[in-house]
């Protein structure tokens, strides 16, 4: 990135941080994502080039640093204490931007593969049913390749599935894709997006009862729009 040419710690901040796609990698990392695949998972809009790019420069500044996985067959990314400290910083974006930019949403802004992949890093499975539970959400007015997902929860973990793994399905979720995140921001509530008919749940009555307990919304639900 161009230098702004001033000594002003807030600049040269901004020299390291406000290259396209930094900051959002900064989130992934924050968020748990420490392989490419999953990176590419979060931000699936960026190119394998420009994130091979990115990567390697917040390594030079310092910022993120590879080590081996817990089983020592691969490398992963990790914040140093310098990335780590971005938390507060990244945070209070999403806070500003849940309360001063939410309303600016439009439809190019809709991703489901992002509202997938959030959702299944904040899915409490302890709070899940011994054994196996399958979860299909079904999207109104998208194709094929992005109209069905599928979270799989057992022994703790939980898979991303765009492909049907086979197993009946212990709840089932059929929505349009706008309803869908409205309701992980926190924009609609669960009520009235059923009441609506804009989203449809039908599952196990012990799955349905304990919906609060295991369903957690986006960490930025409860922040008001400031405009309210």
């Amino acid at each position: 990135m161009k230098s702004y040419g001033q000594f002003c710690p807030i600049a040269k901040a901004c020299e390291a941080l406000g290259e396209r796609w930094t900051l959002l990698l900064v989130r992934e990392l924050l968020c748990g994502s420490h392989r490419y695949n999953d990176f590419k998972r979060g931000l699936p809009l960026i190119s394998p080039t420009m994130l091979s790019q990115r990567l390697n420069v917040l390594q030079q500044r310092g910022l993120v640093e590879l080590k081996h996985s817990d089983d020592n067959k691969s490398r992963e990314y990790h914040l140093t204490q310098a990335g780590r400290e971005l938390e507060p910083i990244v945070m209070g974006l999403g806070e500003w931007g849940a309360r001063w930019v939410r309303s600016q949403m439009s439809d190019d802004d809709l991703s489901v593969e992002l509202l997938m992949w959030d959702m299944r890093r904040t899915i409490n499975c302890q709070a899940l049913p011994g054994g196996r539970t399958v979860m299909h959400f079904s999207f109104k007015g998208l194709d094929k390749t992005y109209g069905n997902w599928w979270l799989l929860a057992e022994g703790g973990e939980i898979d991303l599935c765009v492909d049907d793994p086979g197993f009946d399905p212990d709840i089932k979720f059929h929505s349009d894709l706008r309803t869908m995140v409205m309701l992980w921001l926190g924009d609609i509530k669960l009520t009235e997006a059923e009441s609506s008919g804009k989203l449809n749940i039908k599952g196990s009555s012990t799955l349905l009862k304990t919906f609060p307990e295991w369903f957690r919304f986006s960490g930025f639900a409860d922040i008001k729009s400031g405009y309210a």
